[in-house]
């Protein structure tokens, strides 16, 4: 349940670089999976500019709550409207309909030291 094309943090989001450069993240799988069922996401401001490695948001599910961290630096254009009212699409749908923050990265090349899925893949798997 990685897609190949995702890039992955060891904090469990995954990455995805638009078409038109943005970066658009969320949490994977195994996150939403481990977390049980999402009630409650707090997402950062459009406008807000993000720090790679850092907290930018919470994930509420009915087991715990999980701090969101930023995959890369840049500054949020937009945030999945739709969480708001149906935070279970993270359970769902976490790489699609799920997505939680597109950002405009400050320097996209960041997304190359991320994992790739094989690399994601072998580090849950030792979990």
């Amino acid at each position: 349940m990685t897609p190949e094309e995702l890039s992955y943090t060891s904090d469990h989001e995954w990455v995805r670089l638009n078409e038109d450069g943005n970066a658009v993240f969320g949490i994977t799988f195994y996150a939403q999976d481990a977390l049980g069922d999402i009630v409650y996401v707090s997402l950062p401001s459009v406008g807000e500019e993000l720090t790679a490695g850092t907290s930018c948001g919470e994930v509420e599910s009915t087991k715990s709550v999980s701090d969101l961290f930023a995959p890369i630096d840049g500054t949020v254009v937009a945030v999945n409207p739709e969480l708001e009212a149906n935070p279970e699409l993270i359970n769902s749908s976490p790489y699609f309909h799920g997505w939680m923050v597109e950002i405009e990265p400050d320097i996209p090349q960041q997304i190359d030291g991320l994992l790739s899925s094989a690399d994601y893949n072998a580090l849950i798997n030792k979990a």
